[in-house]
């Protein structure tokens, strides 16, 4: 048993036995319900201990991946951009860039079901049911070559699954067999003694390159040649005396002017005033992980959103897009201000089937912001 399940369960323990006394002494609360305290434990351990009736196949679960899971893992669980691969690296632990996957890495098949139940997908968690939660972790276990195409996963059979790796794991030891290796009485009184002192310095001893001039490369004069062709960044001058002063380079007043009327045009066009934009900043940050703006913005796991108000939908070049949304551009969709306002609040309800997997956005204000936000990038 780890560690942390050893002091989870102390802790509960502690609780349940002392937990109406302090609260008849302190008069606060109450003690916790046997099924308060069952609702909240919800981990699921390797002997399959907190696994949930259910079952769910392969098929289904290629199904539920696809619609819930291919937008970040790929629909073959290889991974797409940063997001993890989730199958393959067979034999790779060794290598100088091991592939770490469900079928190479991981140990037991619990954190595959708990996981996924409890912290995906990504933006939307704890949406996938316990029969959806069974299906693709069936479809993991078969694209990592496991089991057969028709293998049905349940609580029942959970515990027959041994994963590859199971035995390369093992309790640390370290507090017995290694931190009583390096453990001592600390130094009280004469620690100094035998401390070793710098009694020459690489100048004197004739290892320290010179310049021409007999100084030691990277003295002075040569930092400032050194950083006078770093782009201006900062001017380093020497004084009579050999002390460095540092000097700020001078601004260019009309690149800023000319940044500034450019940025506020931006706003301007936009026809949102620079709160609502900074806003919509702060609420993009939601949309970052799959989505990119601004100057060098490629395709992610989502298209790049430059130039998207009043846009065509399906348009970006060189991004897949899923059949739903394809089937409703090739309809005429287009992203006005309408049609995002419904995006964003449901991104399910408004597109069936999309790959998008976040919950959206419920307040008015964030989508107004966002919007806003998002017309400040020009394609």
């Amino acid at each position: 048993m780890s560690r942390s399940r050893k002091l989870l369960l102390a802790s509960c323990a502690l609780f349940l036995t002392t937990g109406p006394v302090m609260a008849e002494t302190l008069g606060l609360g109450r003690a916790a319900l046997p099924e308060e305290i069952a609702a909240w434990d919800v981990s699921v351990l390797p002997d399959g201990q907190g696994l949930k009736p259910g079952s769910g196949d392969v098929l289904t679960g290629e199904e539920v991946f696809a619609d819930k899971c291919a937008s970040c893992h790929g629909e073959f669980a290889e991974g797409l951009d940063s997001w993890p691969v989730l199958a393959g690296g067979e034999g790779s632990l060794t290598d100088p860039r091991p592939v770490k996957t469900i079928g190479s890495y991981w140990p037991h098949l619990s954190t595959v079901w708990d996981y996924v139940h409890r912290s995906m997908p990504f933006g939307s968690a704890q949406t996938v049911s316990v029969d959806e939660t069974y299906a693709i972790t069936a479809f993991l276990l078969y694209s990592n070559g496991l089991v057969d195409e028709d293998f049905v996963l349940t609580n029942e059979n959970f515990t027959e699954i041994v994963l590859p790796n199971n035995d390369g794991f093992y309790p640390d030891d370290r507090p017995e067999t290694e931190y009583v290796l390096f453990k001592g009485e600390p130094c009280m009184t004469g620690c100094a003694e035998g401390v070793p002192k710098i009694t020459k310095r690489a100048v004197d001893l004739n290892v320290t390159p010179e310049d021409p001039d007999g100084r030691p490369a990277g003295s002075l004069p040569d930092l400032r040649a050194a950083v006078a062709t770093e782009g201006g960044a900062e001017v380093v001058a020497v004084a009579a005396e050999g002390e460095a002063v540092v000097e700020e380079p001078a601004a260019e007043p009309e690149a800023v002017a000319e940044e500034a009327v450019v940025e506020e045009a931006v706003v301007e066009e936009a026809g949102a005033d620079p709160e609502l934009i900074a806003a919509g900043e702060k609420v993009f940050k939601k949309c970052a992980a799959c989505h990119k703006v601004g100057d060098g913005a490629k395709n992610a796991t989502g298209p790049v959103l430059n130039g998207m108000i009043d846009r065509a939908a399906g348009t970006v070049d060189g991004f897949k897009y899923s059949k739903p949304l394809a089937e409703m551009a090739a309809g005429g969709l287009v992203w006005d201000a309408a049609s995002l306002h419904a995006f964003l609040e449901n991104p399910k309800a408004f597109m069936k089937g999309t790959k998008m997997t976040f919950a959206g956005l419920k307040k008015p204000e964030e989508r107004d912001a966002i919007i806003a936000y998002l017309a400040t990038f020009a394609e």
